[in-house]
């Protein structure tokens, strides 16, 4: 009886597992299919213009990566330290064909969506003791509402210069932090010596990407190390190797000599590093209010009985609840000190897409964490009248709460208002009004013209259709606009201008 019981329940599970998956593919459709009409546009083009000279020029694909290498040590040289991400955002796919664009969503949808699941996954069964089916749903559902309520979807999903240096970074972060992690729960040391050798390549990969999450993996590598120094001492050496050689690398990045040349032409000033950490610590709390709108509200809501019975049902011992949310909070302002100091400024588009996920992160397992400390105290009846009437409802009411918020959530996800407000409707508007195809053939017939050795100074007609999701800046009419030197010199054109139409 308790065998078919067992069958039963992980059928359930199963099933569940899967609903949540066909949620989360069903959302990511439409910006998959919008990703059909993706092209090449603003950083792309002074990133690239030196690997496409070389591929037009010999066709051989050994030459252009040898190119991107070389340009990427004059950037090192003169520009920027990101040695790492400069050389990926040479390899830019349309530098090879142009109509490779669509490679860019689904390359930066399926690393962010992976990487994040393995981890958060990895955390909810290795950490927090969760049930894996029930960690697979948490995560699914996370994903989920994240893509519907990103912050910038263009700059993390669509643009290639942009997405390759944070959320690809982010990415490779993640499966990072996942190596390092299952070392030091790996029984066998063979899975934890091919861990720990992965995590070196890794490690040296992140290191070289953008400071805001080489940051975030100096500051939680230093906490595992610490934590095996204290608890698990025989797995010290797995540890601190991908942390000594991440940390050369990033220390390489930030002592780069373009770093300073950069720095003396930049405009902008920074705050100092005192005042950048204490900012840092104020525009998280404002940026983790503007990260939890209805939908959010309503995807926690429906999870809360599932966690919580979860958390109960682990053997850990959630000993230090409030250590524990003061830490992720404190990792997640670190993310806002890079761009305070370097700039002055928090909430560049591009940066607080990686910094969101980290909340929605941080606000799972901070939540799973919370409910097994009252849990395990109701049961050793430690827990104070308002925490033990929460329980018994969750135990009580909670399939009925979470069908509601699923329904509420599903209904305002498809009837909202305005038809922007969600990723995969905005996506799916754009492609039923037909916007994105006559978007997608006036980018080829400036292709067309771009590409046309006859034509030294290029007109170009402004787009009469545009998808709200593609929120990149357009030519200008003055040909010495920045971007418009970007594309003439990509192009070898004399010129090339917006008409005043």
């Amino acid at each position: 009886m308790k065998e078919e019981e067992k069958k039963e329940k992980w059928n359930s599970g199963r099933k569940q597992v899967l609903l949540a998956a066909g949620l989360l593919v069903l959302s990511l459709l439409p910006l998959l299919w919008l990703g059909k009409y993706n092209v090449m546009c603003i950083d792309d083009y002074d990133y690239g213009r030196r690997v496409h000279d070389t591929w037009q020029a010999t066709g051989s694909l050994w030459s252009a990566v040898e190119t991107a290498w070389q340009q990427n040590m004059d950037f090192y040289r003169e520009w920027q330290g990101t040695y790492v991400s400069c050389f990926l955002m040479a390899i830019c796919p349309m530098n090879f064909h142009y109509g490779l664009a669509w490679v860019v969503p689904v390359l930066m949808i399926g690393m962010l969506a992976v990487s994040t699941f393995v981890l958060g996954r990895h955390i909810l069964t290795r950490w927090l003791g969760c049930e894996r089916e029930g960690a697979a749903i948490c995560m699914l559902l996370m994903l989920f509402v994240f893509y519907q309520v990103m912050e910038a979807p263009f700059e993390g999903i669509y643009w290639y210069n942009g997405s390759t240096h944070y959320v690809l970074m982010q990415s490779i972060w993640f499966f990072l932090l996942t190596l390092v992690s299952e070392t030091i729960w790996a029984e066998k040391r063979g899975r934890a010596a091919v861990c720990c050798g992965v995590a070196v390549l890794l490690s040296v990969i992140v290191g070289g990407g953008n400071l805001v999450t080489g940051l975030q993996a100096e500051i939680l590598m230093a906490f595992l190390l610490l934590y095996v120094l204290y608890r698990r001492q025989d797995k010290i050496i797995y540890v601190i190797i991908p942390f000594l050689t991440g940390s050369a690398g990033f220390l390489v990045n930030t002592l780069a000599p373009g770093n300073g040349k950069r720095s003396s032409l930049d405009m902008d000033e920074g705050y100092s590093a005192v005042k950048a950490v204490l900012l840092s610590f104020y525009h998280a709390g404002v940026f983790v209010i503007r990260w939890t709108p209805v939908l959010v509200i309503l995807v926690w809501l429906a999870l809360l009985p599932l966690l919580w019975k979860l958390a109960k049902a682990s053997q850990r011992e959630f000993s230090h609840p409030v250590w524990v949310a003061a830490g992720a909070y404190c990792v997640l302002s670190a993310m806002f000190t890079p761009t305070l100091y370097a700039v002055g400024m928090a909430g560049l588009s591009r940066v607080d897409n990686i910094i969101q996920m980290t909340y929605y992160i941080a606000l799972l397992m901070v939540t799973v964490y919370w409910l097994g400390y009252l849990s395990h105290r109701q049961k050793e009846e430690a827990v104070d009248d308002g925490a033990a009437a929460l329980g018994v409802f969750l135990e009580r009411a909670g399939k009925q709460m979470s069908l509601m918020c699923v329904l509420l959530l599903l209904a305002v996800w498809v009837f909202t208002a305005d038809k922007n407000t969600y990723t995969s409707i905005s996506a799916l508007r754009s492609l039923a009004k037909g916007e994105a195809q006559t978007f997608y053939a006036e980018a080829m017939e400036r292709y067309g013209l771009y590409t046309d050795e006859s034509i030294a100074d290029v007109e170009v007609r402004p787009y009469s259709e545009k998808p709200y999701l593609f929120s990149f800046d357009d030519l200008s009419t003055d040909p010495d606009y920045w971007l418009n030197l970007a594309v003439t010199g990509y192009y070898h054109k004399d010129s090339v201008r917006l008409t005043e139409e």
